[in-house]
This record gives C-alpha cells, structure tokens and sequence, in this order.
C-alpha cells in the first residue's frame, strides 16, 4: 500500500505543476522518499502458508523499491533513493534532494513521504518503552508532555531550484533557504536526545540559509 500511495501522490505532484509525465521521462529528475514503516512487509512475509509468498512479494515491500517503483513508471533518470532515519525521513529526503539540485546532480527532485501503520506490534513495543502519549496528544515543549503519536501520512512535491522555476514561470508554493543534517552520537540512550546536537543543528540551518535568526518568526517542530 506505502508504493500505491506513493505512486498516486507522485502523479498529483507532477500534475499540481502542470507538466505533462511525458516530457519528464527519460530527464534527469531524482527521487527522495522518506519511509520507515515496515508493517505491511512483517505481515507479507510471516504468512504460515509460505504458498501466498510470489515472485513479487520482495520488491512489493523492500523499501529501496518505494522510490524506484517511481522512477520506473515514470521513466525518470536521476537518483532514486530511499531513506530512513525514523522520523526524520522526509526531512532529509529534502535535504539530500536539494543538495542534488545545488550541485546540478538533478534537473528536479520529487520529494515525500509515506508512513502506514498497519499491525498492533509496534504500537506494544514503542508502548513498552514508555515514548507513546498515553492520552493520544502530544505537547510539545509543554512541562506536561507524556510522550508523543504515531500517525501515518503521504505527500510529495516536485522541487527546482529557484532560478529554474521562475524562469519556467511555474507556480512555487514556498522556498527552502536552507537546510542541515547532523547526529546526536552517543547520549545517555539510543533513544535520548541531545540539546547540544540540536543546537548546533538548528545553528547550521539558519547559517545555510543565509538569514538572521531573529527574522524567523515560525517554528514546525517533530511532536516527541
């Protein structure tokens, strides 16, 4: 389902722009995906009845194919790549599709996400670990926090670099100044953030972008 998705959503992107699928085939135009779930591929592959298992089944779930299931049936040249960082994914699906386009990898990127939840398990296990919000809401950067909510989303769009798209005169919807990746390293759990790292991440951003920090008057943080 996480592919089907993908390829309608896709197909939205690129009508949205208002170019025909046609003229982007065989063109050096790149795909990021950001996807993390593997619930539909735990529930293919752990049939009892190995007979439902076909010729399809692995590339139907292998996350590699969400992306280039896309590049096939557009016929598209570029890089075709999946990512998964958890629930950063589409984020630096972004970032990397954007440092393609800077350094004249890519013509245009298309760019998303997909997340289905599909099985109970992981529910019991992020549960167990005590990170769900047990009330479902997240409050984020309130003292009340109690955990954060998984929820599942697709979405896509078709990136240019800036200078391209205004001289085709399509219709640009926002602009991305900039953008940073880094890692926490070790911490006091896998799982546990570091201040420090996002300092330094939030600081490589604003830098990236070429703005003042105090010019930013809006913030979309992650829930957890």
């Amino acid at each position: 389902p996480q592919q089907r998705v993908l390829l309608e959503t896709s197909y939205r992107a690129i009508e949205d722009a208002g170019i025909p699928t046609e003229e982007l085939a065989g063109q050096s135009v790149s795909v990021y995906v950001g996807v993390a779930s593997i619930d539909y591929a735990v529930a293919s592959l752990s049939y009892r009845d190995r007979g439902v298992i076909g010729p399809y089944s692995n590339t139907g779930v292998s996350s590699s194919i969400a992306a280039n299931r896309i590049s096939y049936c557009f016929d598209l040249r570029g890089e075709s790549v999946a990512v998964d960082t958890a629930c950063s994914s589409s984020l630096i699906a972004a970032h990397l599709a954007c440092r393609s386009l800077q350094n004249g990898s890519s013509k245009m990127a298309l760019v998303g996400g997909v997340n289905a939840l599909l099985l109970p398990d992981f529910f019991v296990a992020f549960s167990q670990l005590g990170v769900l919000s047990p009330d479902g809401r997240c409050r984020t950067f309130d003292a009340a926090a109690s955990g954060y909510v998984r929820s599942e989303g697709a979405g896509m769009v078709l990136l240019k670099r800036l200078d391209q798209a205004m001289a085709d005169g399509d219709s640009i919807y926002a602009v991305i100044r900039g953008s940073s990746s880094n890692q926490d390293g070790r911490t006091e759990g896998m799982t546990v953030p570091s201040e420090h790292a996002q300092i330094d991440l939030i600081r490589s951003a604003i830098h990236s972008a070429k703005i003042d920090s105090q010019s930013v008057s809006y913030v979309e943080a992650h829930g957890t």
